[in-house]
């Protein structure tokens, strides 16, 4: 299962789902405190703003950190949950959770799985840039893509409600 939260809910969320790993996507000078029941080798720390094109003094998601959140979904034995949050629980945090959904079952629609992260999430609307790499490094010939653009801009929030999405083992 993947637990996905704002950085407000990331403790209370990783204590209730019992989750081992943690994957923090935040933009530089965010703080997070890696819980004590998480390992440190368990917590992947992406530093990124939540943009689509490049833009001054702003570090846009690219292909190091696709790459890396792949590595630790794919590292991950899925015994006990992961945790993937980013500030609002509604954009880096929404395409990480697609992504490795999605690397992890690659036989999975890709329509479908758009489909539902926005019935689990009305407010998702996924960072276009990491949608975007993670379709090219996964061969999915825009499929990714396409399948995000279906379901639109989510509702509009300041923090996305918490969420799980069942990956399957």
């Amino acid at each position: 299962m993947i637990h996905v939260c704002s950085l407000a809910r990331m403790e209370e969320t990783v204590a209730r789902s019992g989750a081992e790993r943690l994957l923090s996507l935040l933009a530089a000078g965010t703080d997070v405190t890696r819980p004590a029941s998480i390992a440190r080798e368990n917590h992947l720390h992406l530093v990124m703003h939540d943009i689509a094109v490049a833009q001054d003094g702003m570090t846009m998601p690219g292909e190091e950190h696709v790459r890396s959140l792949l590595d630790f979904g794919r590292r991950w034995d899925r015994a006990r949950p992961l945790v993937i949050h980013c500030y609002a629980g509604i954009s880096r945090s929404t395409a990480s959770a697609y992504i490795i959904a999605a690397a992890l079952a690659p036989g999975r629609d890709e329509m479908e799985l758009a489909q539902t992260l926005r019935e689990l999430s009305p407010s998702a609307t996924p960072n276009p840039r990491l949608i975007a790499v993670a379709d090219m490094l996964l061969d999915r010939k825009g499929r990714m893509v396409e399948a995000i653009q279906s379901i639109g801009r989510g509702a509009d929030a300041f923090e996305g409600t918490p969420f799980v999405l069942d990956i399957g083992r």
